[in-house]
């Protein structure tokens, strides 16, 4: 089962959030619980491809950052000391310190998206190599809103509309070709090596015509 797929199973869109997909997922596994529906075998594998989606989707999508309260982080207790005691001024940089050891650490979000990154690449070159192009183009354009900045990404992006393109123009249907072929230059245009390849198959389209 793919990003695609999973989200597919948990009846979201791709690129649905974190908190969006344990939702789905709650309200879709008390639907389809086996307790709820004993004698439902279908019921039963629903509930099985559900759980399967959820695991997978918590691997390779960011959690929210929520902050934790201050209050959970251990103190460190000052030392008295046997000579003077202190005054309010000296006291102020221990409590300073104390208050930045409590700063929550945030977890590592950018880890993360590089891991759903390269995991959703691996899968866009399966369904490109399968053929399966609408699901190509669905899987990047996922990716790209959610790295939108991200070069490699709008590359993966433009590539996925050219070999679409190319699909389309041997099936004879030129003018959804021409349509995906120019949605390729127009995602990646500072790529020079695609520009040229995607103008070949243009003017080879206009051949035709």
């Amino acid at each position: 089962m793919d990003v695609v797929d999973c989200y597919r199973v948990l009846g979201l869109r791709s690129g649905a959030s974190f908190s969006d997909i344990k939702a789905s997922y709650r309200k879709l596994a008390q639907q389809y619980h086996p307790d709820i529906n004993p004698n439902d075998n279908k019921a039963k594998e629903k509930f099985i491809a559900l759980t399967e989606a959820y695991k997978f989707l918590l691997q390779v999508v960011a959690p929210p950052v929520t902050p934790t309260s201050s209050s959970q982080t251990p103190t460190k207790t000052p030392v008295p000391q046997p000579t003077t005691p202190k005054t309010k001024t000296q006291q102020a940089p221990a409590k300073q310190q104390n208050k930045q050891e409590a700063q929550p650490q945030p977890p590592n979000v950018v880890e993360i998206e590089r891991r759903l990154k390269w995991k959703t690449y691996e899968q866009l070159q399966r369904f490109i190599r399968e053929r399966r192009f609408p699901q190509a183009i669905a899987l990047a354009e996922a990716l790209a809103e959610r790295l939108p900045e991200d070069p490699e990404v709008k590359q993966w992006q433009a590539i996925s509309y050219q070999v679409w393109g190319r699909a389309l123009i041997d099936d004879k249907q030129w003018l959804k070709a021409r349509i995906y072929l120019k949605k390729a230059l127009k995602t990646d245009p500072n790529n020079k090596s695609l520009f040229d390849e995607v103008q070949r198959d243009i003017q080879k389209l206009e051949q035709i015509f």
